[in-house]
């Protein structure tokens, strides 16, 4: 068995995947920077009103997810057919969520800031945000489905190359927009916003035109008006359904992290709005690692290589911790450089968040290690085999019946510091360690799922 080859294997889609993940996370750091040169409050009030993107993403991470678990098999199995059904299947769900989030950010934008923070001072910015970023949640919808495609479809240097330039134009256009770049008035907030629609355009133009031009499966699009196979569509919404509950069941959990932080005050968002991104774009090569390790075990478990799949999971497993002390060292190296942007008001903060900032980021570093293994493990190997239901169970309990109830009670009944409210808010990854230990042992996720089609 060659060692060599199981890495290049997992890094040659780990590659373009993490970078196409770090290029995302620029975004909000450009926000967070280039917004922190205006005020703080500018830079809080969008990290708030940004929590709408990322509920979005629950959903479409979903339909994603779920894709990835059937396609990943079929294209294994050389079953093209089937993986341009399952595509259309999650494009058109994706689509549909994505017009509904457009629809409330554009009519209720002060209801949904009211729902993250009581502070006045950040609902009307954050509303104005809302408002003009609304279109771009549907076009995320359409885009993020298609990167599935081309990374299950052994095109993953693509969908990378299309996200990343998307990235570098959303970037160019916030300094433009926010700043007022020669005849551009300066728009602060609202050109942020901007920003992101005209990248989702670009984005969603360009991914379209790739998908035609190689014939990847999803581009007749006349199929989105067509019945699908039912057999196909059920076992879409088997795969799918544990994957949504998850995934709104942590990001759920993930979002009242927010809603207790942002009624601890503006200091604590500040800061938790940092910490969050540079731990993020640290991630990327985490979750690249889990979304890879997910596609090549899925790969061969359609293909009927099942004792190969056995195998490569173990060894990723272990490779993911190592990913995880890395990751979380690299972190440790970062603060002294975060921290002199703040010194040196590159981001504008006060003394009490710069604290708050400083010891988050210590957090990040432990945080990581239990994030990079459970992600690769409960995102990556378990769905390989269409095992989606187990970390259903375990994001939403751990989450739920234990860290928000913890931190709320921490923040609102014993008003406690903040600090030690942010670090309650850090143990839902090691809580959940045992319990995914065990089930992984069990293999019951060596399965190939795929069906004789027609």
């Amino acid at each position: 068995m060659n060692t060599n080859n199981d890495y290049k294997k997992l890094l040659k889609i780990v590659g373009p995947i993490s970078f196409q993940y770090l290029m995302a996370s620029l975004v909000s750091a450009s926000d967070a920077f280039m917004l922190g040169f205006l005020e703080q409050d500018a830079m809080s009030a969008v990290s708030l009103a940004t929590q709408m993107a990322f509920v979005y993403s629950l959903f479409f991470g979903a339909f994603v997810s779920g894709f990835n678990v059937m396609g990943a098999q079929y294209w294994g199995k050389n079953d093209i057919k089937s993986v341009e059904k399952i595509v259309i299947m999650a494009l058109r769900y994706s689509v549909m969520v994505g017009l509904l989030f457009s629809f409330v950010s554009l009519v209720f934008p002060e209801q949904v800031m009211y729902f993250f923070t009581d502070d006045v001072t950040l609902v009307k910015p954050g509303a104005d945000y809302l408002r003009v970023v609304a279109a771009s949640y549907f076009l995320t919808g359409i885009s993020q489905i298609y990167f599935g495609a081309l990374k299950v479809c052994d095109r993953p240097l693509l969908s990378s190359v299309i996200g990343s330039l998307a990235v570098v134009v959303n970037i160019l256009l916030n300094w433009i927009f926010i700043f007022g770049i020669g005849p551009v008035p300066r728009m602060g907030i609202k050109g942020a916003a901007l920003a992101t629609v005209c990248a989702r355009i670009f984005e969603v133009v360009l991914v379209i035109y790739f998908i035609f031009r190689y014939k990847v499966p999803g581009y007749d699009m006349r199929a989105l008006f067509r019945r699908n196979d039912k057999v196909l569509i059920r076992d879409y919404r088997k795969y799918t359904v544990p994957f949504l509950i998850n995934q709104l069941g942590w990001g759920g959990g993930v979002t009242m992290y927010s809603v207790i932080l942002g009624h601890l005050g503006n200091d604590a968002v500040a800061a938790n709005s940092i910490a969050s991104i540079v731990r993020s774009m640290v991630a990327s090569f985490c979750w690249g690692v889990a979304a890879a390790v997910g596609i090549i075990i899925g790969g061969l478990l359609g293909s009927g290589k099942l004792d190969e799949a056995k195998r490569l999971g173990g060894k990723y497993t272990r490779f993911s911790i190592i990913i995880g002390i890395g990751s979380g060292l690299f972190i440790m190296g970062l603060i002294p450089i975060v921290l002199h942007l703040v010194d040196i008001n590159a981001i504008s903060m006060t003394v009490v968040a710069r604290r708050y900032l400083k010891w988050m980021l210590f957090m990040a570093c432990y945080y990581i290690i239990g994030n990079s293994l459970n992600s690769t493990i409960i995102a990556g190997i378990f769905p390989a085999g269409g095992d989606t239901k187990f970390g259903m169970f375990c994001d939403v309990i751990t989450l739920w019946a234990v860290v928000v109830p913890m931190g709320a009670l921490a923040a609102f009944v014993f008003n406690a510091p903040v600090l030690v409210v942010a670090f309650i808010l850090t143990l839902d990854e090691f809580v959940k360690i045992p319990a995914v230990y065990h089930h992984y042992m069990k293999y019951k996720w060596v399965k190939n799922i795929t069906r004789e089609m027609d």
